[in-house]
């Protein structure tokens, strides 16, 4: 009888333990799929957030996007801004793998940075991450614990872009051994080591129990047993299954469920508001119609129509209809709220009896009776097309909706095919240069991303000064010049600055956001 009832207090015990390590699993759905979890390849949003979860660099970001420490404890920059010299940790391990030796892991050195960055810049593994080090002179690693990178110019955002995965840590001997097949063997330093990988259906991360980062407390870090990714194709799919409990989170706002779990206004449906928690808060993403100057379509050269057409609808009453509230009417410039630099005074409100003015002196100057635009777009953005068409209209431009597969807009803006067109330009790194070189006459498209072929020799010549301008303040009052100077030719109308959307189930604690919308999982908890 004491057998028995020892058996079934042993049976119960592992049933709570087995519950409790379930219940500490965090779990979301990756519509989008993954393509590598080699941080070389960590192109996409979906590749980005699962590597985040294996690998560190140098340095990292904070939600409020100031730059760091991470596997780099502190560095020093030169007084020319040309050197930068990292000193690392020496309680930093590789997740542990039998390749390592009699240890299975191994402690990382300034070696594993110097081949990490080769990795980049190696034209046979053809990283999409080599334009990071495009600024970069030369790199080596000092002795074990002293990693030195040298810049061609000075260039102030250097450490923001440092903080992307690309510049993520990884060990020779494990990518020698596995080479291309890496991208499906990961071994990196993260909070998380990879568990299990069956392609378009799950993927598995198990804590990392010798992960060196902990929290204020001292508390060793990820709080998580375990994430769990599943790889519904659909947004829709996803959401049912958020809806029913299946997952934890789900991110952005969707068409396919929008209008059922948030009111007009933007707030949490009452049905959800008891199991759900919605967190927001700007995300380094600018939506705009752009305008191609070099056109030979009269109303593209014009600067009169031009303006009239970003005076000539509201913002605001398109965000409401379209998004539910989710999202920031840009009547700022080009930079994005949230980054420093933007300035909500120097953009166009609503103001339709100015719109008309400008298009009846169009009329006038031109004998243009009836002006015609084109915008060009994808089938994601035709609502909100449709609305400044019919807004558009009303003010004396007919409009015309060309809607393109994405493959095909990408290509035909690049190469100057477009005289309208939607795009958006999310951050690449934290810094409004990111969003400025868009008006930079070196990078014309189809060798840079200036697809509206903007050009101002004043800008060009800020342009090269905010690169020696070390003092952040006085850096972003400049970016404010350049961005207000942009805007007062009126290339682009600036739509809305994008908003990060996160819905959670009330028992996740911890997740936060940040304008780059970077997937942090190891301060997570879940509570019962």
């Amino acid at each position: 009888m004491k057998f028995k009832v020892l058996l079934f207090a042993l049976i119960i015990s592992s049933c709570s333990q087995q519950k409790e390590t379930y219940n500490n699993v965090f779990r979301y759905n990756e519509h989008k799929n993954i393509g590598s979890l080699d941080p070389a390849f960590a192109k996409d949003n979906a590749d980005i957030w699962a590597i985040n979860q294996l690998f560190n660099g140098l340095v990292q970001m904070d939600e409020n996007l100031n730059v760091q420490p991470c596997i780099a404890k502190n560095w020093t920059i030169s007084e020319d801004a040309l050197t930068y010299s990292f000193s690392l940790r020496q309680d930093v391990y590789f997740h542990k793998h039998r390749l390592f030796g009699k240890d299975s892991t191994r402690t990382v050195k300034a070696s594993d940075f110097e081949y990490s960055l080769n990795r980049l810049l190696n034209k046979t593994i053809a990283s999409p991450g080599r334009w990071t080090l495009n600024k970069v002179d030369a790199f080596k690693a000092l002795n074990d614990s002293l990693f030195q990178i040298k810049l061609k110019q000075p260039f102030p955002a250097f450490l923001g872009l440092l903080t992307m995965k690309y510049c993520s840590v990884v060990p020779k001997e494990i990518v020698d051994h596995y080479q291309s097949d890496f991208r499906s063997h990961p071994i990196g330093t993260g909070p998380f080591k990879f568990k299990r990988w069956e392609e378009n259906l799950k993927l598995v991360f198990r804590r990392n129990n010798n992960y060196f980062e902990t929290d204020n407390l001292g508390s060793a870090l990820p709080y998580l047993e375990a994430v769990a990714i599943t790889f519904l194709p659909d947004k829709q799919s996803e959401f049912l299954q958020f809806a029913q409990g299946n997952i934890d989170f789900v991110s952005g706002l969707d068409a396919s469920y929008k209008d059922e779990i948030l009111t007009a206004t933007g707030q949490l449906r009452e049905q959800y508001s008891k199991d759900v928690n919605m967190i927001r808060g700007p995300y380094l993403n600018t939506e705009y119609l752009a305008f191609f100057m070099d056109s030979e379509v009269s109303e593209m050269q014009s600067k009169l129509l031009r303006q009239a057409i970003n005076y000539g609808f509201d913002k605001q009453k398109m965000m409401t209809y379209l998004r539910n509230g989710i999202g920031i009417p840009a009547y700022g410039g080009f930079i994005p709220k949230g980054l420093p630099g933007h300035n909500e005074s120097i953009g166009f409100t609503f103001q339709p009896d100015k719109a008309k003015q400008l298009v009846q002196q169009f009329k006038t100057e031109t004998r243009i009776s009836n002006p015609e635009i084109t915008i060009t777009t994808t089938s994601n953005y035709l609502s909100f097309c449709e609305y400044i068409q019919r807004e558009l209209q009303k003010i004396g431009i007919t409009v015309n909706v060309d809607v393109i597969p994405a493959a095909t807009l990408k290509d035909a803006k690049a190469n100057g095919k477009l005289d309208m067109f939607r795009a958006s330009w999310v951050a690449d790194y934290p810094d409004a240069e990111n969003y400025l070189s868009l008006y930079s006459s070196k990078n014309f498209a189809p060798n840079g991303p200036n697809y509206t072929h903007f050009k101002s020799d004043q800008f060009d010549a800020w342009y090269q000064e905010a690169f020696t301008i070390t003092d952040s303040k006085k850096r972003e009052a400049l970016y404010t010049k350049m961005d207000s100077l942009v805007l007062s030719s009126a290339p682009v109308v600036p739509l809305f600055y994008d908003e990060v959307v996160r819905f959670t189930r009330k028992s996740v604690k911890g997740l936060g956001i940040n304008p780059i919308n970077l997937l942090d999982l190891k301060r997570v908890k879940k509570e019962q």
